[in-house]
């Protein structure tokens, strides 16, 4: 019904098209898929966000404020900062406990995604993002391992905003305060940017505070023509993000506030240092063509207390650190346009590891890890676009991995056997895709890709208790079938539909025992579904923004951690239906207000499809307006996130205690109810 009603007023808009605004339309670059293109040139499913919709009257706490209106994404545990923000797009990221899985995440060319195919999202800095681009079907020719899709985020350079400096004060329910600083300026061909930032969050549920501190900056020089050396630093400190674990069905309907008990008592929850430096050289005068050569180092200090006794404090400290490099140029095959990317990618995350063994009242019992987990990828990739008319292009890329996973025990001499061990995978991808350009600003595109994902070191846990690398797991290839057509038709609406069929052998999937999350390939997956997005600038006053995913992610020729046949289930943890829609409206000077509803279909919560969630609806507005004094400019803004007060969960732990009762299993992380924030920003 919901589909059918867009695809409706689509047709209804073209109808009724008076004139045609593809002329008023900017021309849209889009650099995620590594070879710059016009967006409708690009035969993949691409959104763009850019700063307003990312900053205006929002938190910037999460991603999911920016990105919920971009179709196939879906977010859970937003409340959670010990787990983290989990995101998943056609299925990928989906197994993940905690944080993300299978998603490549990347920060002004800094890539977030580990080697292993982990990735970390805290140090994500909403305050300066300036453009998310969010490529939504598997990407390993571009990216390698864990590309089940791509976010890839650009903050503000120093000359890219007015010089000057803004102070923001956040306040909010459940003793919400976030304070933030930001200042830029330039001077001659050199620029700069600083922002810092400060959360303090009592949060909804027991055991749920968070301090949160975070600074990004970024200096750029730029000389001759078109060459940009440009560097960023980005630190983190959360001294404390506490986790109040996942509930039973039980103690929800007793509490849905509380912590459990363990977590209260052991204290869980994490707390983070962390400092990455990029350098990004960019010239456009190495012959004919562009080069981009990147390097960073990222150093982390990470200590998490899990919510429960036994080896479950943990700790690492980590180094990544890594170096990329591209070639762009425009040349000519049998007198054809062609515009081509090479590349080369060398990355290498160094972690030593320990786990320590907790009793019930806290106290250390003993150290049950101890070792150095060392992950090195070395790539290399082409692309190209052979133009064969104006209108048709053609798509060719192909990409080659060696990623090596290796761990050095230091514990051998304590009796407890040698957990060291090493997997090394060669893994080759490719993809073909066509664009048809049917006018300047209608596109239609057809391809097929494949992409691969190995296990992570944590997944490469052994559940037999032996130690060592799993040898029962394996990384999971997925291919991937696509068509879509997007484009502006009159009245200024402008569409995305996309059509995906994914198959994906030796799916990788957690299931928990006493507490310890392992992982398993399932037989294969199969994944189909249509994403459709809809933006309508009704005026200059009114727009409506909407995004409809129709979905179904199916298990096949796979038996469960219990023995279950789950041939035919639905992966867990995904719906099946999501809509989103956002009505805004502007006033005069900077005036607005939003209205935004979303449904979120039912899911299960295991493998075996025992326990249903149920479907939910949230609504919620956000409002503004600015005033000028002199130079200086005020700005107030609020919300009310949840306005109908509904019971929902923000996370569910996918298989969760998989060797209890269902009855017993702490699947639920409750959702706040309504709940409040206001902001004030002093810009001069």
């Amino acid at each position: 019904m919901v589909f059918s009603a867009l695809i409706s007023a689509g047709t209804w808009a073209t109808a009724n098209a008076q004139q045609s605004v593809e002329s008023q339309d900017n021309v849209i670059k889009v650099t995620s898929p590594r070879l710059e293109r016009d967006l409708y040139e690009t035969p993949a499913a691409v959104s763009v966000t850019n700063a307003p919709d990312i900053q205006e009257g929002q938190q910037r706490l999460q991603l999911d404020e920016s990105l919920d209106t971009v179709p196939g994404l879906f977010f859970q545990n937003r409340y959670n900062f010990a787990q983290n923000l989990r995101l998943s797009t056609r299925g990928f990221g989906a197994r993940a406990p905690f944080g993300i899985r299978g998603i490549r995440i990347q920060v002004d060319g800094i890539p977030y995604t580990l080697p292993d195919g982990q990735s970390q999202i805290d140090a994500v800095d909403l305050d300066s993002a300036q453009r998310i681009e969010v490529i939504r079907g598997p990407s390993s020719v571009q990216y390698g391992n864990a590309s089940g899709g791509v976010i890839d985020i650009t903050t503000a350079r120093g000359d890219e905003m007015p010089p000057g400096a803004r102070l923001r004060q956040d306040v909010g329910s459940n003793d919400y305060y976030k304070t933030t600083f930001q200042a830029n300026g330039s001077e001659g061909a050199t620029s700069g940017i600083a922002t810092a930032s400060w959360l303090n969050y009592n949060g909804y549920r027991d055991q749920s505070q968070v301090e949160k501190g975070l600074f990004n900056g970024r200096v750029s020089h730029g000389w001759g023509a078109g060459q940009r050396l440009t560097a960023t630093f980005n630190a983190l400190h959360t001294p404390k993000a506490e986790d109040p674990a996942g509930l039973t069905a039980s103690q929800v309907e007793q509490d849905r506030r509380q912590a459990t008990a363990n977590a209260e008592r052991l204290d869980a929850g994490q707390d983070v240092d962390q400092q990455t430096l990029g350098l990004l050289y960019e010239t456009a005068e190495m012959g004919t063509g562009d080069l981009a050569v990147s390097t960073f180092f990222t150093h982390r200090d990470f200590a998490q207390q899990l919510p429960f006794p036994g080896p479950s404090r943990i700790a690492y400290d980590r180094q990544f650190y890594g170096v990329s490099t591209d070639y762009q140029q425009g040349s000519e095959v049998a007198g054809l346009p062609l515009t081509w990317v090479v590349g080369v990618d060398l990355h290498r995350q160094v972690d030593e590891r320990r786990r320590y063994s907790v009793s019930f009242n806290g106290d250390v019992t003993g150290q049950t890890q101890d070792e150095t987990q060392n992950g090195t990828t070395a790539a290399v990739f082409a692309q190209g676009d052979l133009a064969l008319t104006e209108r048709l292009n053609v798509s060719l890329g192909t990409r080659f991995d060696r990623l090596r996973l290796s761990v050095d025990d230091h514990r051998i001499s304590d009796g407890d056997g040698d957990d060291s061990g090493s997997r090394t995978y060669r893994e080759f991808s490719g993809f073909a895709g066509v664009s048809y350009r049917l006018a300047p600003r209608q596109q239609f595109y057809a391809t097929v890709g494949t992409a691969f994902e190995a296990p992570t070191f944590t997944e490469f846990a052994n559940p037999d208790g032996s130690g060592g690398f799993n040898p029962d797991i394996e990384p999971q290839q997925a291919l991937n079938r696509e068509v879509g057509i997007r484009g502006s038709l009159g009245q200024g609406v402008r569409y995305d539909l996309a059509l995906f069929s994914i198959r994906v052998d030796d799916e990788i999937l957690p299931y928990e025992i006493n507490n310890r999350t392992f992982y398993e390939n399932a037989g294969r997956t199969e994944r189909n579904g249509v994403e459709l997005g809809l933006k309508w600038d009704i005026s200059y006053t009114w727009r409506v923004t909407s995004a409809v995913t129709l979905a179904d992610y199916t298990l096949k020729d796979f038996t469960d951690e219990q023995g279950n046949d789950a041939d035919g289930n639905r992966l867990p943890g995904l719906p099946q239906e999501q809509w989103v829609t956002e009505v805004e409206w502007r006033g005069d000077g900077q005036r607005f207000a939003a209205l935004e509803w979303q449904y979120v279909g039912d899911l299960y919560a295991e493998n075996s499809n025992q326990t249903r969630v149920s479907d939910y609806w949230l609504l919620g507005i956000r409002a503004g307006d600015s005033v000028r004094v002199g130079s200086q400019k005020f700005s107030v803004y609020g919300g009310i996130r949840n306005l109908l007060d509904e019971d929902y969960f923000s996370n569910i732990r996918i298989n969760a205690n998989a060797d209890r009762p269902i009855e017993d299993r702490g699947y639920y992380e409750p959702a706040p109810g309504r709940t409040f924030y206001a902001g004030l920003e002093w810009a001069f």
